[in-house]
C-alpha cells in the first residue's frame, strides 16, 4: 500500500559538484582553526545555558546522575576474553575514567567479586606522559600471550601511537616495537617481527586516508628498512595483512579493499602472492585450520568445469570448503547456511573443533553450534527466550565461548558454554544489575508500510497500558548493512522510559536484518528508501495512536545522523524534535573529508554528474529551505572525530541559524566518532539529549 504521506517538495536544479564558491562556511572545515573553535564555543554555552543550567540545572543533574550511576557501576559485567590462562577485559569506573587493562582466572571470574590483576592503568599512563589517553586495544602475540602491541588514541580518535608492552615484566619494551600517530594497522608474524601499514610517509596512505602499504618489520630495525610485503593503489580504501600463527596452519594474508564492499584476498608464501578465488563483495571470508568459510554479499556462481553446469549460492548463504582444496579448485563447497525472506546470517565465531553461529528471523536471534565436516547444524538451548543473543567471546583454541541474552526489558545475562561435549551446556556465569523497574514495561514488534509497499518491522517498547499518544523516540540507522537489534539500555531506560516516554527501534532498509539485499537496495540511488521506511514507521506510530507529530522525536548518529538531516529538510512536518550526533550532512564534500572517501561505494560519487543528480535530491546541506518550518533540532559531534568530519555538524548549523531555523549545538572536545572518551562525557552527551528531547516533546499533546 502506497505511503498517505505527503510528497517533499520539488528540488531545485542540482548544483555543480566541484563548486565551492556557493558555500559560505568552508572555515568551519578547519578542525582546530581557532575562528572555527570561537564559532564552536559561541554555541555551545547557549546550548549548555537552555538545558544544562538555569531552571533545569537541577533536573538535568538528577539525569546525568542517573546516567552516570549506570557507566560507572561496579555491577555491570565486566566482559571477558580468553587468552591462554587468564581471562582478560579492559574496564572503566569512577575511579578509572580513562580504564583498565586486567585479568583474572576462570575461577575467580566466577565469583561476585573477582581478583583483577591489573596490566595497564590508562589513567596513571596518562598523567605519566601527559597525554589524555584513550584505549583504542591490544594486540596480543598468540598462541605465547606474552607480548602485546597496545593502542592508545589522543582523545578518542582514530588515530593512534602504538607501543610494545611485555606482559610477564609489565612494562612497556624499551627500544621496542613502537609507532607515532596514525591510521596504523599493525599484527605479530613472529615474536621479533611484526607487519606494519601507517604512514610511512608520502605516497605511502589511500586517499581515504588510510595505510595502502603493508611491511614487515623485524625488532632492532628502523621502520624505514622495513621489507615492503604488499602494496595497494592509492585509490584503495586500504591495504592489510595479518599471519595466523596457528600451529600446523601457519598461514600470512594480505588485502587491498578496493571499496568499501570490494576486497581483494591473497595468501602470501614467501615472495609469492596466491589469489583467494572468493567473489571481492564477500561480507567476510575466513580461514580456521583447514577450513575455509566464505559469506556471500551477492549470489555467486563459482567458475565450474567444461561438462559442469556452475550451481549459483544465494546471497547472505555462509558457504564451508577445505582451505587447500579450494586453492587447488578441487574443493566442493557445502552451504552451512542460506536465507529466506524472513532470516538472515547475523554473525559466527570458531572454537577449535565448532563453528558458533547466530541468524535472525524477523530480527529474532537464534544460536547453533556446527559441526565442521558434516556441517549439521543443533540449536543451543537454556538462551532466555525474547532476548537478542550475541557471541562476546570465543575461544578458538579451546571449547569456551561467551554469550550475552538482554532485551529491551531483560538486562543481559552473560552465558558461558563449552562447545567440545556431545551436548553444550550454557551457565549464566554474570548477569547485569536492573536499572530501572521494567516490570510495566511492554515490548512488541509491529511492521508499517514503506512507500514501495515493503513491510518495515520496529520494535515499540512502551508503559503498560499506555492508553493515549505520548512522547516517543524514534530510532534509526539505516547503512552499511549494520542490523539494530532489541537490547537492554540502562542509561535509556532511566532517562526517558522510566519518565513515561515510549521508544521505537525501526529496523529500516541499508541495515542488515535481513541480510545483504536489505541493505543493498539502499546504496547509492536506493538511498531514498531509507527516509521512505523510517517516515513510514513515523506515520505508523501516529496512526496507531502511539504518539502525536508535535510529540514524537526522533535520534541517529553518524549515517544515521545523515538520516537526521533528511528528516529536518525533506519530512520537516513528520516530528516534534531530532537529535542528530556526529553527522554527514554535506554529501556534496563528504568524500572530500577525512575517511570519507571510503565511503563512495555506499553513496555514490559527487563528482560524477549522474551520481551527484541522486545524491543532491537528499543531501541536507544543500536542501535546507527558509521558508519551510523545521522541527527543533540538536546537533552533536566532536573536534577530535577524525572519521565523519566536525565540519558536517558546524556548517549544518550555521546554515539552519541564518535561515531561521531552531537548532542547537554542541561539540565536544575530545571523543572521536564515539563522540566521548570517558564515561563522563558520555554520561554528559546523553543526558544533553534527553534534556532536549523532554523539553521539546514532554509538554505537547
Amino acid at each position: 500500500m502506497a505511503s498517505m504521506a505527503p510528497k517533499a517538495p520539488e528540488a531545485p536544479q542540482a548544483p555543480d559538484a566541484a563548486d565551492t564558491t556557493t558555500d559560505p562556511y568552508l572555515w568551519l572545515e578547519d578542525v582546530t582553526g581557532e575562528e572555527a573553535l570561537d564559532w564552536v564555543r559561541a554555541r555551545n554555552e547557549p546550548t549548555k545555558a537552555q538545558f544544562c543550567g538555569g531552571e533545569s540545572e537541577d533536573e538535568f543533574e538528577r539525569m546525568r546522575t542517573e546516567a552516570l550511576e549506570v557507566l560507572d557501576t561496579d555491577a555491570r559485567i565486566p566482559y571477558v576474553r580468553r587468552r591462554g590462562d587468564y581471562l582478560y577485559d579492559f574496564w572503566r569506573d569512577a575511579n578509572n575514567p580513562r580504564g583498565l587493562w586486567r585479568r583474572t582466572t576462570l575461577e575467580s571470574y566466577r565469583t561476585d567479586a573477582p581478583e583483577w590483576d591489573v596490566l595497564i592503568d590508562v589513567d596513571e599512563l596518562g598523567r605519566t606522559d601527559n597525554k589524555k589517553w584513550v584505549w583504542a586495544g591490544a594486540d596480543v602475540i598468540e598462541p605465547e600471550f606474552t607480548r602485546a602491541l597496545i593502542r592508545l588514541s589522543p582523545g578518542g580518535s582514530d588515530a593512534v601511537i602504538v607501543r610494545e608492552f611485555d606482559m610477564v615484566t609489565r612494562e612497556f619494551v624499551a627500544d621496542g616495537f613502537e609507532l607515532p600517530e596514525a591510521k596504523s594497522q599493525v599484527g605479530w608474524d613472529d615474536p621479533d617481527t611484526i607487519l606494519v601499514g601507517t604512514d610511512f610517509g608520502p605516497d605511502s596512505m589511500t586517499e581515504s586516508g588510510y595505510p595502502r602499504i603493508v611491511k614487515r618489520w623485524r625488532r632492532g630495525t628502523p621502520l624505514s628498512d622495513a621489507e615492503m610485503i604488499f602494496q595497494g593503489a592509492h585509490t584503495d580504501v586500504s591495504a592489510g595483512g595479518s599471519t595466523d600463527r596457528t600451529p600446523g596452519f601457519e598461514r600470512t594474508f594480505v588485502s587491498r579493499s578496493l571499496d568499501f564492499w570490494n576486497r581483494q584476498r591473497y595468501e602470501l608464501r614467501g615472495t609469492e602472492l596466491i589469489p583467494l578465488d572468493v567473489p571481492t563483495d564477500a561480507s567476510s571470508m575466513s580461514v580456521h585450520c583447514e577450513w575455509l568459510l566464505i559469506e556471500l554479499r551477492t549470489d555467486w556462481s563459482p567458475k565450474a568445469g567444461a561438462d559442469d553446469a556452475a550451481k549459483t549460492y544465494r546471497a547472505g548463504s555462509l558457504l564451508a570448503a577445505n582451505y587447500d582444496d579450494f586453492l587447488s579448485g578441487t574443493s566442493d563447497l557445502h552451504v552451512v547456511f542460506e536465507p529466506d525472506e524472513h532470516t538472515c546470517l547475523y554473525h559466527y565465531a570458531w572454537v577449535r573443533d565448532r563453528l558458533l553461529m547466530v541468524s535472525l528471523a524477523d530480527v529474532a536471534s537464534q544460536v547453533e553450534i556446527v559441526t565442521p565436516g558434516s556441517w549439521r547444524r543443533e540449536p543451543i538451548g537454556g538462551i532466555p527466550a525474547s532476548t537478542n543473543t550475541v557471541i562476546v567471546a570465543a575461544d578458538d583454541t579451546g571449547d569456551e565461548f561467551f554469550l550475552d541474552s538482554s532485551g529491551f526489558d531483560a538486562p543481559s545475562r552473560l552465558l558461558r558454554g563449552t562447545a567440545g561435549s556431545a551436548t553444550t551446556q550454557l551457565e549464566q556465569i554474570k548477569s547485569a544489575p536492573t536499572f530501572f523497574d521494567a516490570q510495566n514495561i511492554s515490548v512488541s514488534q509491529h511492521f508499517a508500510t514503506s512507500e514501495d509497499g515493503t513491510s518495515i518491522p520496529y520494535f515499540l517498547v512502551r508503559p503498560t497500558g499506555s492508553d493515549g499518544p505520548g512522547p516517543t523516540l524514534l530510532y534509526g540507522y539505516g547503512g552499511f548493512e549494520t542490523s539494530n537489534t532489541p537490547g537492554y539500555s540502562g542509561v535509556m531506560g532511566r532517562l526517558w522510559l522510566a519518565r513515561g516516554g515510549t521508544y521505537v527501534l525501526a529496523n529500516i532498509r541499508g541495515g542488515g536484518e535481513y541480510g545483504p539485499g536489505w541493505h543493498t537496495q539502499a546504496m547509492r540511488e536506493g538511498r531514498h528508501k531509507v527516509a521512505e521506511d523510517f517516515v513510514a514507521v513515523a506515520d505508523d506510530l501516529v496512526r496507531r495512536g502511539i504518539t502525536t507529530v508535535d510529540q514524537l522525536g526522533a535520534q541517529g548518529g553518524s549515517n544515521g545522523g545523515l538520516l537526521m538531516g533528511i528528516m529536518v529538510t525533506k519530512y520537516p512536518e513528520k516530528f516534534g524534535a531530532l537529535v542528530c550526533n556526529v553527522p554527514l550532512l554535506d554529501m556534496k564534500r563528504y568524500h572530500l573529508l577525512l575517511a570519507g572517501a571510503s565511503w563512495v561505494a555506499e553513496y555514490g560519487d559527487p563528482d560524477n554528474p549522474d551520481d551527484w543528480a541522486f545524491i543532491f535530491e537528499y543531501s541536507p546541506y544543500q536542501n535546507i529551505s527558509a521558508d519551510r518550518t523545521y522541527p527543533p533540532i540538536l546537533i552533536t559531534t566532536s573536534t577530535r572525530d577524525d572519521r565523519v568530519h566536525p565540519g558536517h555538524a558546524r556548517k549544518m548549523t550555521a546554515a539552519l541559524q541564518v535561515s531561521g531555523h531552531r537548532v542547537w549545538y554542541y561539540e565536544n572536545i575530545e571523543g572521536g566518532h564515539g563522540g566521548a572518551a570517558d564515561n563522563e562525557q558520555l554520561a554528559f552527551k546523553s543526558t544533553l539529549s534527553y534534556s532536549f528531547l523532554w523539553r521539546m516533546l514532554g509538554s505537547r499533546k
